[in-house]
């Protein structure tokens, strides 16, 4: 099952607005890579991809990874399948790449785990690109530059959940190399690329996947066991055998130029309309023209309905669907019901508890537990709202004054 890459949540425990629910007491913390997602597939109009669902798994390579890391399962390609193409130079063409990327690693400290995924950086001081499912639920970042080989800790500038991009900033980072960003204007079904980054977030030399590109403007949803979805459009589909861990890497045409920011992957194979396999794996990158757009208003802190400056707030409750009836005549009804409160939080301060059901936000209806995480995201620690509560004893309105949280 999945998790989106916004307020992680879980359905019988939900999940904390601005952290994730507290585990019971963990053994210490283990380092993976990234967990991955699995999404569904929308074939774009006009582009002919997959005929079945069943041909292969897409996932999303998540930033997060618990202390008990979800598998991965990678389907059996047909016999006779042909190898992705690699550019002409791709040695050369990785070793000028690979001083400008990051490996990003960060501590999930309310889920006792680490996780570890890419960056692209963009300015001499230290402002990197990358998904913002890497550094999503993260209450410390840390990257190690691959052109120096040193370690800055790092903070969250911004980031917008709707297109999985987020800007982080390296403290006291100077002269570092910064990525050839080309344009995805002009990529065309066929074209060579590389897919580079920290697979496995196991560090070190970046890994180099080759490929094709296979798709344009295909769209992925990640959705949750919990009924919370996000959906991903415009992205570039490539037969290339990206991993977790890549996420937030640079995705390199055979100029040596990065047009695009890998974000997914099907770690199977893919059947075209008459039956044919197309290759191996199936990775999906948001265009750069795209994400230097969102970096670009989030460098500018210009916040908007969807991109989010600074610090993320936090309001403490665990939630779940609102559902009437049971068994097979459940249905789900407006709502989110509160299945925890975080000791210490704005919401335990401000009444809520356990079984009562949030139904508003400063006035805005709540009608799914997405709908919360959509509404909370545009407000920032220290912002007091109002907030709609369905108790034993009725309907009323708290004043809650948020709490910072991890970024998200």
């Amino acid at each position: 099952m999945t998790q989106p890459y916004g307020y992680p949540q879980m359905p019988d425990q939900g999940g904390y607005f601005g952290y994730p629910p507290p585990p019971p007491p963990p053994p210490p913390p283990r380092r993976t890579g990234r967990t991955v997602l699995t999404v569904a597939l929308a074939v774009a109009a006009g582009v002919a991809l997959g005929a079945a669902a069943g041909d292969y798994i897409p996932t999303l390579l998540h930033g997060r990874s618990t202390s008990a890391p979800s598998e991965t399962y990678n389907l059996p390609g047909p016999p006779g399948r042909t190898a992705p193409q690699t550019p002409a130079d791709s040695e050369g063409i990785a070793a000028k790449i690979d001083p400008t990327l990051v490996d990003i690693n960060t501590t999930l400290g309310f889920q006792q785990a680490q996780a570890a995924g890419t960056g692209i950086v963009l300015t001499s001081n230290g402002l990197v690109l990358t998904n913002n499912h890497v550094i999503n639920g993260a209450t410390s970042i840390s990257a190690v530059d691959i052109g120096n080989g040193k370690t800055y800790q790092a903070s969250v500038v911004g980031y917008d959940r709707s297109h999985d991009i987020a800007v982080i900033q390296l403290q006291n980072a100077s002269d570092l190399t910064t990525a050839p960003i080309g344009s995805s204007a002009n990529v065309a079904q066929g074209d060579q690329i590389l897919a580079i980054g920290n697979a496995g977030g196991v560090g070190g030399a970046p890994s180099v996947s080759a490929g094709t590109v296979t798709g344009l403007n295909q769209s992925i949803t990640a959705s949750s066991e919990d009924g919370t979805s996000e959906q991903l459009t415009g992205l570039i589909q490539v037969a290339a055998d990206v991993q977790p861990g890549d996420s937030g890497g640079p995705l390199v045409n055979a100029d040596g130029q990065v047009i695009g920011v890998d974000t997914a992957a099907s770690q199977g194979f893919q059947m075209d309309r008459d039956g044919q396999p197309t290759g191996g794996g199936q990775g999906f990158a948001i265009p750069i023209d795209q994400a230097m757009a969102i970096e670009k208003q989030i460098a500018g802190h210009q916040a908007s309905a969807t991109v989010h400056i600074g610090d993320s707030a936090l309001l403490g409750v665990t939630v779940q669907p609102a559902v009437a009836g049971r068994g097979r005549r459940a249905q789900s009804v407006n709502g989110a019901v509160v299945a925890g409160v975080l000791p210490g939080s704005p919401a335990q301060a401000a009444g809520i508890g356990q079984g009562d059901v949030v139904t508003s936000v400063n006035g805005q209806a709540v009608d799914s537990p997405n709908t919360l995480t959509t509404l909370l995201t545009q407000f920032h620690p220290g912002d007091r709202v109002s907030v709609g509560v369905l108790s034993a004893e009725g309907q009323q309105t708290v004043t809650v004054e948020l709490a910072k949280g991890p970024a998200q």
